[in-house]
Parts: structure tokens; C-alpha cells; sequence
């Protein structure tokens, strides 16, 4: 989840990946900020380079 809100980072990169802009997933969700939006790219990102392999 993103600090202080109850949106979680899966939420954000299916929207993301979905198209919509940062600023689009701001004004639906007011609570967040864009370092909040960046922080949980990275976040993904960290997790993604653990050494877990999933399969496909």
C-alpha cells in the first residue's frame, strides 16, 4: 500500500499499465502524491530483482 492511503502498489501499476497518467491516478485518488506514484515503481522494481523466479 502507499503510505497513508489504502491503495496499493498493484493498483497503480495495473492503472499505469492500463494508460492512465500519473496525474490521471492523482485526481481519482487525492490522498496520493507523484513521489508516492514513483515510489511505488520502485518499489516494484526492488522486488523484481530479488532472487524469486515466478513462473509464466
Amino acid at each position: 500500500m502507499i503510505t497513508g492511503t489504502r491503495v496499493t502498489v498493484e493498483l497503480i501499476l495495473e492503472k499505469l499499465a492500463a494508460g492512465e497518467t500519473v496525474e490521471q491516478i492523482i485526481d481519482e485518488h487525492p490522498r496520493i502524491t507523484k513521489e508516492g506514484v514513483y515510489a511505488a515503481l520502485a518499489f516494484a522494481s526492488e522486488a523484481l530483482r530479488a532472487d524469486v523466479v515466478y513462473p509464466t
